[in-house]
């Protein structure tokens, strides 16, 4: 059994985390616990069957470093203030087939009538196999990235406009551009340690090819594991910064290999890492905040792209990077532009709730250095955001309580709506685009479907967590072309999964006629007994549920653009109310993440515990049977 050497102490030192002078510093953990509890209490029951707790890897998270040093407050009610933390997120990889063309991942979207607004996705009324066949291209995709994903070649790609953009040709197209510096000989004080596993090369060599990866960021530490090996609990590399907390990644499914990972991290400080784990290089973004220097919340590779990335910064600003550029001192370009600016009023003041604010465009000419693009949506912290599977558009949920969602590739903010109080904290797309779920700080979960004429409407709120809810994720092998299966966990330790179909959200205008469909008849689904008094009868200038809107009619006649109107909260007496299926408390510590795979659901929380629970038996083995199609 490999066994790291007896870590370092750090030093001594005085008031050092409020501790007394002399004391000594606590040991840098180094080794992963892998356990398997078992007991009444460590499984929980839905209809399709029991889920049982298979096992729970307690991942190493190091203490503060010691040049934290706390701030002395005078107050005493004061807290010690501490770098920003987002607890245990974890990305999931399979290399069990090819990487993908960036024209894979564009979909067909039809938008050519509507400009500005969101259709029905194309596959309506097609089964989830005709979906998966419809694309010899599509059969290549990860298991991970779920069944019901459909790829077309329709969509541009971000930026494809601009023949500054396109990517340099390579001589060699299977040899990946490297960055610049050794991760593992670096003397860089952002980097406080590097610790690789011994035979490290070995064992990518000796792997399952059809094993998952998975990568994982917890406080200041990232871990690089192999999900598939027994010794799971050895991780193949981690990485200690120094200051910063790792508080979100992603990892490029285009041009993901056997040889070539990359992956992007973003921190507490605002800076950016690309690494590529396999060769140990990482270059060095937004260095000092040189862009932006708020936290990054979210980061995710742009769909379709080999370089471009989207970070979402805590001062409401969506930043577009280039791994292979430098970065400059950002100075917007936007002066003089009243798209760009929002303020069509000359009044200095710019209005986040009609439009985006363009600081640089994807279209600039600008494009030697980055950032690429630039977009400012919110005077509040971006929470989280959400490409669409047809890889157009995106949602965005901030602090400010709302969901926006935009046409990233033509920089327009379509439709903006408001939580039922508090800021939104996470977002999803349904695997077909449909609909775009969300979780707040009013311990609820809305369902919303952008697709809903004129505007997107809220269909139902989702009442099951006692606190605020922290990720939601769509069971992508519970989907099909009418009944969904999502799930969502939260602060208050619990796990909650969700079933809904189309017969239950989309009913006729009229309200004495009886909804169309249930999903009581799918095992462990239970019909929401408040859904009949979701919809009312529709009245002049208002949707079917009482919306205010824009009347497009008399905008079209002025020959004006018609702008965004922001949706006043839908009060809960006139919007249908969902409960779960399941409704469990699955650990002792704040729940941070939530994933699915073919044959198990895995979460994680804040101390670092990711728990792996497997499906029932004979389910798992169908779901196998379907991705094996």
């Amino acid at each position: 059994m490999f066994v790291l050497p007896p870590p370092p102490r750090y030093p001594t030192g005085p008031g050092y985390n409020g501790l007394p002078a002399g004391t000594p510093m606590p040991m840098i953990e180094t080794n992963n616990i892998l356990s398997n509890p078992s007991g009444p209490e460590y499984q929980f029951l839905v209809g399709e069957g029991l889920y049982v707790l298979k096992e729970d890897l307690h991942l190493a998270t190091p203490p503060p470093h010691p040049s934290e040093t706390p701030l002395i407050n005078p107050n005493p009610l004061a807290t010690t203030p501490q770098p920003a933390a987002a607890g245990t997120r974890l990305t999931l990889l399979n290399l069990d087939v090819r990487p993908l063309s960036p024209a894979v991942y564009r979909t067909t979207s039809r938008s050519d009538g509507a400009q500005g607004s969101i259709q029905e996705h194309q596959d309506e009324g097609k089964s989830s196999t005709d979906v998966r066949e419809s694309s010899s291209d599509a059969g290549r995709i990860s298991s991970i990235e779920g069944p019901l994903l459909k790829a077309n070649t329709n969509t541009p790609a971000f930026g494809e406009c601009n023949t500054l953009l396109a990517p340099v040709a390579q001589k060699d197209a299977n040899k990946r551009r490297k960055p610049r510096n050794n991760m593992t000989k670096s003397n860089s004080s952002f980097i406080s340690r590097v610790i690789n596993h011994e035979t490290l090369a070995k064992r990518l060599q000796e792997r399952a090819r059809d094993g998952l990866f998975a990568f994982a960021n917890v406080n200041r530490a990232f871990q690089w594991l192999d999900l598939s090996s027994p010794l799971k609990a050895e991780y193949l590399t981690k990485i200690l910064f120094t200051k910063a907390h790792c508080l979100c990644h992603d990892v490029n499914k285009v041009t993901k290999s056997s040889t070539h990972i990359d992956v992007v991290m973003g921190f507490s400080t605002g800076e950016i890492i690309w690494w590529e784990p396999i060769t140990q290089r990482y270059t060095r973004l937004n260095k000092n905040g040189i862009i932006n220097g708020t936290p990054v919340s979210q980061i995710e590779w742009i769909p379709g792209s080999e370089n471009l990335f989207l970070a979402a910064h805590m001062d409401g600003t969506l930043v577009v990077y280039d791994k292979e550029k430098e970065d400059n001192i950002f100075v917007p370009e936007d002066e003089g532009n009243p798209r760009a600016s929002g303020d069509t009023a000359g009044t200095g003041r710019v209005n986040y709730t009609s439009q985006i604010h363009v600081h640089k465009s994807v279209h600039s000419k600008n494009q030697k250095m980055n950032p690429v693009a630039v977009w400012k949506l919110s005077n509040h912290r971006i929470n989280a955001f959400a490409f669409s599977p047809d890889s157009r558009h995106l949602a965005v949920v901030s602090e400010d309580g709302t969901l926006r969602i935009m046409d990233y590739l033509k920089e327009e903010l379509l439709d903006l709506h408001y939580a039922y109080y508090g800021g939104l904290t996470c977002v999803c797309w349904s695997p077909d685009g449909k609909y775009v779920v969300t979780g707040g700080q009013d311990d609820l979960i809305c369902i919303w479907c952008p697709s809903e004429s004129p505007r997107g409407a809220l269909v139902a709120r989702c009442q099951g967590h006692h606190s605020w809810v922290t990720s939601v994720a769509f069971d992508p092998w519970r989907c099909d072309e009418r009944n969904y299966r999502f799930g969502s966990v939260g602060e208050d330790r619990r796990i909650c999964l969700w079933d809904f179909s189309v017969g239950m959200l989309h009913r006729p205008r009229a309200a004495s006629v009886r909804q169309r469909g249930s999903i009581s008849s799918r095992p462990g689904a239970v019909a929401p007994p408040l859904l009949h008094r979701a919809e009312t009868s529709g009245t002049a200038g208002t949707s079917g549920s009482g919306r205010l809107r824009s009347d497009s009619n008399l905008s079209a006649a002025a020959g004006e653009k018609e702008k965004v109107l922001p949706h006043p909260v839908e009060p809960r007496a006139t919007t249908a109310t969902l409960p779960p299926v399941l409704s469990k408390t699955v650990d002792d510590d704040v729940l941070c993440w939530l994933g699915f795979t073919p044959d198990a659901i895995l979460t994680s929380c804040k101390t670092g515990h990711i728990r792996t629970w497997t499906r029932p038996s004979e389910l798992a083995q169908q779901l196998e049977e379907k991705k094996d199609l």
